[in-house]
């Protein structure tokens, strides 16, 4: 079977800067460090957004050496905390469309990995996190599910395109979540991974299945009742372990805790 490896909402901030007392760059290499330990035979990595925390230059360019000389392809993708010009000035390389968005595709045997872009801006609205998906994108997708060839569709979006029960995150999800349901259903095979909510989650809505990882450093509580789309907990962060039968997808998350022998070991690697 193919395999590929997900990580995402890695949010990077500058060097010394934590959120909620937590490195983002420590845990990212935690999980970098510990998922190729195990799966270097890997087709890919797809990070899916939220790359970094502010959008900066500064952040980029940490996240840029965090990931070179991974032995593998890295898809990196855009979420709400991106921005666009820092990102492709980092990572020109990037699959983008010819509107600029940072979508892609990648065809394995028996799937196709198709990666969006579900940044709403620029402009960017201030405060604002919700997702889009313009007339642009949308029509590429379509065209990328109706090219596959047969093979089984798998569609990354940092944004999920449906509630998930917990209001903070529901406030700000994909605006264009219905009709992203709806293109993907009539295009099955098809499986749905997304982002965002840092929290591991899984089902099926209007007859697609998707799945949802926890970011590799902070995560977000199962609060059903708060209208807080910031409420962050320290728990383990986590890497998705795709493998591809004929068909078919099995997802699975693995937990990683980012040790304090491991941090210092970074931290010495870096001086």
């Amino acid at each position: 079977m193919d395999k590929i490896l997900v990580l995402t909402d890695v949010h990077v901030v500058p060097e010394g800067e934590t959120i909620i007392g937590l490195d983002p760059g420590a845990r990212l290499t935690a999980a970098l460090e510990h998922a190729l330990a195990r799966h270097a035979d890997a087709a890919a990595l797809v990070i899916m957004g939220d790359l970094t925390h502010h959008g900066t230059g500064a952040e980029y360019h940490r996240l840029k050496g965090l990931l070179a000389d991974l032995p593998l392809p890295v898809i990196p993708m855009i979420g709400n905390h991106d921005r666009r010009a820092p990102f492709q000035a980092a990572f020109p390389q990037a699959p983008r469309t010819a509107e600029g968005h940072v979508q892609g595709i990648l065809d394995l045997a028996h799937h196709r990995i198709i990666t969006l872009d579900t940044l709403d801006g620029p402009p960017y609205p201030r405060g604002h996190h919700a997702g889009r998906l313009c007339a642009h994108r949308m029509a590429w997708l379509e065209a990328a599910l109706a090219g596959a060839g047969g093979r089984t569709c798998l569609v990354f979006a940092h944004h999920p395109p449906f509630p998930v029960g917990i209001p903070g995150m529901d406030a700000i999800p994909l605006a264009e979540g219905d009709k992203l349901l709806a293109l993907l259903a009539a295009h099955r095979p098809v499986h749905l991974f997304c982002g965002h909510v840092h929290r591991t989650i899984s089902g099926t809505t209007g007859g697609v299945g998707w799945t949802m990882f926890k970011s590799t450093c902070h995560q977000g509580p199962l609060d059903l009742a708060t209208p807080d789309s910031s409420l962050s907990i320290d728990e383990p962060g986590a890497y998705g372990v795709l493998l591809l039968p004929p068909g078919g997808v099995i997802a699975h998350s693995e937990d990683v805790l980012a040790t304090p022998a491991a941090i210092s070991e970074r931290a010495s690697r870096q001086g």
